[in-house]
């Protein structure tokens, strides 16, 4: 990302951050200019091309303090255009000021058009995700595209409309476990073949974007698309997983697709992060139908930057796509969610005691899930990776041979915390859960299903279908949250009379068990995600009953108390760390006591402001691939110049050849240079000899100083670590120059930063267990084993014609369309602290991509 050390051999790449064919490729088409106008480009335009070539980098930050610059050029170029503009009475003035109205609007307009596509999509996947997963249960005679709801349309208990498969248990669950496994195995071959970043939940990802990191194609339309179709596929399979987190990644990729064709949007990096911020809001909203809750989430999940304007857009932005939604109606009851109720009871203070125990619960679930879940990605990572397909269909297969018998696993998670959610006064008994002679069996039954499916949101959470862990945690939550609430009812009406519940009214239902599921969803999604207050108005606008806002809020203070006991960071957060994406997150807080001098990289590779000649500085960016290097008046001195970072470079050697012929042994100036030197491409006189060419070659002189920043961002070598990284948070900078008296010191970027923060919780903690490798191999062994005896009973009860196996070879071949998220290493801490070991510095293609041991 960086200049660093040149003593650190440059790694095999995967894929280099930015190939030299392409910037050839960009350069012909930005740099041919008609009447031989490129000699007098201007430096506005000198900066939009460099712009529009690192558009093609990948996986590499943005700097912010470099865009914010070229935004306040752009800006200052616009204006000078328009000097004298409006003075003007004729056509051209009046066509400028409906230009200058039109990009003043571009913002509401992208917001907008982002708005209904997302409240579009939203709608047409809720319709689909109910048809696909009724349709494993039977089908209706009237019209066979409607699902089980609108085929019994105000029947509660039913119609003969609707028909199961068969009239056996047997042959139902065969059906079930035959469409559960298609739909997962179409679901995870369109990620395979078409877009492998649909894969997962896209939060993590989203989060790192929107604070600068480039992950080409992750927001592309192919993305959009896959995600979109396989989605609905991979909840109707029965997996355990939501759409909530692939909602916010496929609205993001709405916006970002959408904003393309908007100019302002295609060459702005800060204006398509205020775009991405709106879309998330967007995405929770039509997801929960909670608008408020959505900007909330993405003001305090999402976004570390989230200044006013961005929040109303936000808002603007989740207000249209709840709108849109509110229009379709896909469910024909207003609802903007299925599982969404009210409640026209109050509580009582003395269950307090048992919304805390929810609470607990949701806390401890959420470090028990965090825990095994990347323990599972570890594994997956490690063995699995060349049979993601196969991989998601047994898990399908699996999990549905594990639910059917269940009442509670076997239909839609959310069509489940509908059922739990309910009042057992609503005039609605899902199989006889309200009545008081089942009580103790629907205890046993949510205990099996909050067990099994806290085990199935473990291994299926990240599998290569889109997944998200929402809804499953949710699920989890108000299973258990019932369970409590039919315990609590059985207590009340064993002990009517005693005084813990003198509070109760005698004609009145006291206990409403359906509140304990709505409170133990709000606990389960709060432990998992590790948010607080967007929790709490998602719960709200969900419910619409004030009364119950006072539980919430204490429920999920529990958790949040609980779960900040066992670490800090949800998921989403936890997986960032795990993947090795450069990324400080604004909620840590850490006291180092050490100056940025012990974490900066003093060995850094500078160019001297004069001497080089052309040769050697293309000599180096070849054998090297630093993202930039320090400019100094002399080696010797390090007098500190200014920066010039690698794309600039190219740009300016590539330009400088175009514009005439350049000898290999022209010398290099990186700041402005004596008058007396004749510059590129002029020459005193057209040489005539060969010892005339290479005389007249080794006086040229390249000018190189309008490329490099002259005002990097600079820090003193005691300057504590913890500002730094405050500097990094706030304003962004892909590299702080460290410099002591003018002259350069060191550089310290994000990684360093990130490093020297692990190693430090290596030192407090060993994170790195050897019988857990152990455990896995010999996990995977017995999974050969099973696959093995599976291979030879099929083979042999076909008597040779079906032979299973010879998947390792043809998957590897295949290994380059995966997913590239694949590509990288998980953090694994050893006792040796071996973190700071190897070249993470310099661009592999990947972000921190050796923090390996």
């Amino acid at each position: 990302m960086n200049s660093r050390s040149s003593n650190n051999p440059a790694p095999n790449l995967r894929r280099p951050a930015l190939p030299e064919r392409a910037i050839s490729r960009r350069l012909s088409a930005l740099s041919t200019r008609s009447n031989g106008a490129a000699a007098g480009t201007t430096q506005h335009e000198l900066t939009e091309e460099i712009a529009e070539i690192k558009r093609y980098e990948d996986f590499t930050t943005i700097d912010w303090v470099q865009d914010a610059a070229q935004e306040q050029l752009r800006r200052r170029a616009r204006r000078k255009q328009n000097a004298g503009v409006f003075e003007s009475k004729g056509s051209l003035g009046w066509r400028r000021r409906l230009e200058d109205t039109y990009d003043a609007g571009q913002a509401w307009i992208v917001v907008t058009l982002v708005g209904a596509a997302i409240g579009l999509n939203a709608g047409f996947l809720n319709i689909i995700t109910e048809w696909l997963s009724d349709i494993k249960l039977g089908y209706c005679t009237t019209a066979f595209y409607l699902n089980e709801n609108f085929c019994c349309w105000g029947d509660e208990k039913g119609c003969p409309e609707w028909h199961r498969w068969s009239s056996f248990w047997l042959l139902n669950y065969l059906f079930y476990f035959v469409f559960s496994t298609i739909f997962a195995l179409t679901s995870a071959s369109l990620v395979k073949a078409f877009a492998p970043y649909a894969a997962g939940s896209g939060i993590s990802e989203i989060k790192c974007i929107i604070a600068g990191f480039v992950m080409k194609g992750f927001l592309g339309f192919w993305t959009l698309l896959i995600k979109s179709i396989g989605l609905p596929l991979a909840i109707a399979s029965g997996l355990s997983v939501g759409k909530e987190g692939p909602s916010v990644h496929y609205a993001v990729c709405t916006g970002n697709v959408i904003s393309k064709f908007f100019s302002k949007y295609k060459r702005n990096a800060s204006k398509t992060r205020e775009i991405m911020s709106a879309c998330a809001a967007a995405g929770v909203a039509v997801a929960f139908g909670s608008p408020i809750g959505g900007v909330l989430f993405s003001l305090e999940e999402m976004s570390s930057y989230f200044p006013l304007k961005t929040m109303w857009r936000s808002y603007f932005c989740a207000l249209v796509a709840t709108a849109v939604l509110a229009a379709m109606n896909p469910f024909w009851t207003g609802q903007l969610v299925m599982f969404e109720v009210r409640y026209d009871r109050s509580w009582h203070f003395f269950e307090v005691i048992f919304f805390i125990s929810i609470g607990i619960f949701g806390g401890l679930y959420g470090a028990f899930v965090m825990k095994w879940n990347l323990r599972a990605q570890a594994f997956r990572k490690r063995y699995l990776t060349e049979y993601a397909v196969l991989e998601a269909t047994l898990l399908a297969a699996g999990t549905a041979m594990l639910c059917f018998p269940n009442m509670f696993l076997r239909i839609d998670m959310t069509e489940s915390m509908e059922i739990l959610f309910l009042e057992c006064e609503a005039g609605r008994d899902y199989d006889g859960l309200c009545e008081a002679k089942n009580r103790w069996s629907m205890a046993l039954s949510l205990a099996f299903a909050t067990i099994m499916r806290t085990f199935l949101v473990i291994i299926s959470y990240g599998c290569k279908v889109p997944a998200g862990i929402f809804v499953p945690s949710m699920a989890v939550g108000a299973s258990f949250g019932r369970m409590v609430g039919i315990l609590v009812q059985s207590l009340h009406e064993a002990f009517p009379q005693a005084k813990f519940f003198a509070a109760c009214q005698p004609d009145v239902a006291c206990i409403t068990p359906g509140t304990y599921a709505f409170l133990g969803a709000a606990a389960a999604l709060s432990g998992i995600m590790h948010i607080t207050v967007s929790v709490v108005v998602i719960m709200f606008e969900l419910t619409g009953a004030l009364t119950y806002i006072l539980p919430t809020m204490i429920v999920v203070g529990v958790t949040k108390a609980v779960s900040d006991r066992f670490g800090k960071g949800g998921i989403a957060d936890r997986m960032i760390w795990y993947n090795g994406f450069p990324f400080l997150d604004n909620k840590e807080e850490h006291t180092f006591g050490v100056p940025v001098s012990q974490v900066m990289t003093s060995e850094v590779t500078s160019l001297p402001s004069a001497g080089l000649r052309l040769k050697d500085v293309e000599q180096l960016l070849a054998q090297s691939k630093y993202q930039g290097f320090p400019v100094v008046e002399d080696r010797s001195s390090k007098i500190l110049i200014g920066y010039v970072g690698r794309t600039e470079l190219r740009y300016a050697i590539d330009r400088s050849r175009k514009e005439g012929f350049i000898s290999a042994n022209a010398k290099c100036f990186f700041k402005p240079p004596p008058s007396t030197v004749v510059q590129t491409p002029s020459v005193a006189g057209p040489p005539v000899t060969f010892d005339a060419i290479e005389d007249a070659s080794g006086q040229q002189k390249v000018d190189f100083s309008r490329f490099i920043d002259p005002t990097p961002l600079s820090v003193h070598p005691r300057l504590p670590l913890e500002t730094v990284m405050e500097l990094f948070k706030k304003m962004g900078p892909r590299v702080i120059v460290v410099e002591y008296r003018g002259r350069l010191a060191g550089l310290v970027t994000v990684k360093d930063c990130l490093k020297y923060q692990f190693k430090v919780e290596a030192q407090e903690t060993s994170t790195h267990d050897a019988s857990l490798d152990l455990g896995q191999e010999k996990l995977w062994g017995l999974i050969n084993h099973a696959a093995d005896w599976v291979a030879d009973k099929v083979l042999s009860v076909s008597g040779g014609r079906i032979k299973l196996g010879g998947g390792r070879e043809a998957d590897s071949v295949r290994l380059g369309m995966g997913d590239p998220r694949d590509q990288l290493s998980p953090i694994v801490v050893s006792s040796r602290h071996d973190i700071l070991d190897g070249t993470e510095d310099i661009d592999t293609g990947v972000e921190l991509q050796a923090r390996r041991a």
